[in-house]
């Protein structure tokens, strides 16, 4: 979507809304860092993030990267910006075309930065020299896909009034050629922001113009910035800040105070200004304690729009359906069906498709280390070592497990008790939801979508059991006419008591002005996909321990002779009754068999384990 939209929608609701800026890091694991980074600070409800271009260039290729990656797999709208500096218009279109294949609507347009070393401004040969170059070509060659934005200087309410009735000028016609809004330089002097907001709107400029607002994190910090971009600083800000400048836990505290305070005045004047873009410097703390300053709390429409996270490509901006399976493993499931000529809809394809449950080049795999798989798992031996380590993770003592990159969902606290006793028994779970009956929209636990509406959810469960486990369990769950189930061995075996070749709606919403919305499914052909990868990341965690060791021995035969299994129970008033089964099930396999006692024994496809032997 493009920024103005969002700031037209947002100014009809009467909301305060914010965006944050981030630059590409020198380093490799830096930029793993700062993407996880950005999706930690999702949850902070910012509308868009913009990725800046490096003077010069030199990080081009990674702005770009980062882009595709926010728009694709974080799913959050991207505004890249692009310079002129050491662009050609070759390199220029190269740039705009892959931003427009990552779903990008968004540019900001720069002169940018002299290249680093060099005091003087020159345009490259075949590039463009002034900014308004960029914009006019942008608007030439790309119509109105792109909104644009270009820069504006608050500061220049500081020149000589001949100077800054041309600079003013000059941005008019960069409003004239095309853009559609304006992001300030940094600030700190807020009755210079007014004044120069109040001289453009006079001079014609209509556009929306989003504040540029710094965190102050630290003194040299602070002092560094406003002496590079030429920043007046206010001597209220020097009165309070200098005294405790040695401190920066106290810089930091004090200065988000004095920045609220801005943020404030801005918000509260008449200028129409209802928007504010966070200058991050990639670090998260200063722009959270500024939100929580100014009481700014994410709405759970912007944050979680589904119940999973959204791609925002071209191909699958419109996509409003996926299969439960991949809850737990987002990237594998857009991976996977990424090149894809025709969006898939919930279910994984047709079965007689050449792109039907591909794995090779998908990259499925653990995504720890050796060594940190080892220090996660340690080295079981036993059954009952092995389901201790699934009812850990769900009780939330284990950060991961081959199936689950990250901790359980907040909605798996209110069924985790009851997970943890199910794993006790040997139902190894992988994924879960627990049943919602008209939760609203906006509940901080199971919440998602627009404003005023209300969701639901059908009780799921998918776990691996073993085959003398499930025939108990499938006898107790045929007596509850409400259970659907799906069961398929690492073979593709597929049983099943659904006679509905259709798919089973596990999550809706219901909200004004709308059709029901469907987010997810369980289905057949999805399953069977979904079935390949789930054996597969089984296999890799047996990798991981020496060849014919007891640790690797155990989990193989757990991954050969398992089945893998879905449940669904269909009447979602019952948050309780999908268990049910589990337990009678559990309660006879105990009766009839050791099944797993003090001393670590445990049974494996009817062979019984002692130390893993």
């Amino acid at each position: 979507m493009r920024i103005s939209q969002k700031i037209e929608q947002s100014s009809k609701q009467g909301k305060v809304w914010w965006s944050f800026e981030y630059f590409p890091p020198r380093t490799a694991q830096g930029l793993q860092n700062l993407l996880d980074r950005i999706e930690r600070m999702r949850a902070l409800g910012p509308e868009f993030i913009d990725i800046t271009w490096n003077a010069g260039g030199r990080t081009s290729d990674l702005t770009s990267e980062m882009v595709k990656t926010c728009q694709g797999l974080i799913g959050i709208e991207t505004c890249m910006h692009l310079t002129c500096t050491n662009m050609p218009k070759e390199k220029v279109d190269i740039a705009l075309e892959e931003a427009k294949a990552s779903g990008c609507r968004n540019i900001l347009a720069l002169r940018g930065d002299p290249p680093m070393g060099q005091d003087n401004w020159e345009a490259v040969e075949g590039g463009f020299v002034h900014g308004i170059d960029l914009v006019r070509h942008i608007r030439k060659n790309y119509g109105d896909y792109f909104d644009i934005a270009v820069a504006g200087f608050p500061q220049h309410m500081t020149l000589p009034k001949a100077e800054r009735d041309q600079e003013i000028q000059w941005l008019k016609e960069k409003i004239d050629a095309g853009v559609n809004f304006i992001f300030t330089q940094m600030f700190y002097d807020v009755d210079m922001f007014i004044s120069w907001v109040k001289a453009i709107r006079a001079a014609g400029i209509k556009v929306p113009i989003v504040p540029g607002i710094n965190p102050i994190q630290t003194w040299n910090g602070f002092q560094k910035a406003t002496r590079l971009s030429q920043t007046t600083i206010p001597r209220s800000y020097l009165d309070v800040l200098e005294p405790v400048k040695n401190d920066d836990e106290k810089v930091r505290e004090l200065g988000t105070k004095l920045v609220a305070d801005m943020c404030r005045k801005i918000l509260d004047s008449d200028l129409g200004v209802k928007g504010l873009h966070f200058y991050t410097m990639n670090l998260e703390k200063g722009t959270k304690m500024l939100l929580e300053e100014l009481n700014l709390v994410p709405r759970i429409e912007t944050i979680k729009p589904l119940p999973w996270r959204q791609c925002l490509t071209p191909t699958r901006r419109q996509e409003t359906i996926r299969p439960i399976f991949w809850a737990n493993r987002t990237k594998s499931y857009i991976s996977r069906t990424e090149n894809w000529d025709e969006y898939p809809n919930g279910r994984f394809g047709d079965s007689r498709s050449p792109a039907y449950g591909e794995l090779d080049g998908y990259g499925v795999s653990i995504h720890q280390t050796k060594d940190s798989a080892l220090e996660l798992w340690g080295h079981p031996t036993t059954l009952s070592d092995i389901t201790t380590l699934f009812a850990n993770f769900c009780s939330g003592t284990l950060a991961a497990l081959p199936w689950s990159d990250q901790v359980p969902s907040n909605e798996t606290g209110v069924i985790a008790n009851q997970l943890a006793r199910m794993n006790k028994l040997g139902f190894l779970t992988i994924n879960s939801q627990p049943a919602v009956n008209g939760a609203r929209s906006d509940d901080k636990m199971f919440g998602w979508g627009p404003a005023n509406g209300y969701v639901y959810q059908k009780a799921y469960l998918e776990f691996f059991v073993s085959p003398d486990l499930l025939k108990l369990l499938l006898k107790h769950i045929e007596r509850d006419s409400n259970i659907t189930y799906y069961v398929i061995n690492k073979r593709g075996d597929l049983q099943t008591n659904t006679h509905s070749e259709g798919p089973n709606a596990v999550t809706w919403g219901v909200f004004p002005g709308k059709e029901i919305i469907q987010p997810t499914i369980v289905e057949a052909l999805s399953f069977m996909a979904w079935k390949d990868e789930a054996f597969e990341l089984g296999s890799q965690w047996a990798k991981l321990y020496d060849h014919n060791s007891p640790s690797q021995k155990l989990i193989e035969e757990i991954m050969d002779s398992y089945s893998l299994v879905n449940v669904v129970h269909n009447d979602f008033h019952s948050s309780d009754k999908i268990f049910e089964p589990f337990w009678k099930a559990g309660a006879e396999w105990e009766a009839s068999q050791n099944g797993v006692n003090g001393n670590g024994h445990g049974h494996v496809n009817g062979h019984v384990l002692v130390n893993g032997a």
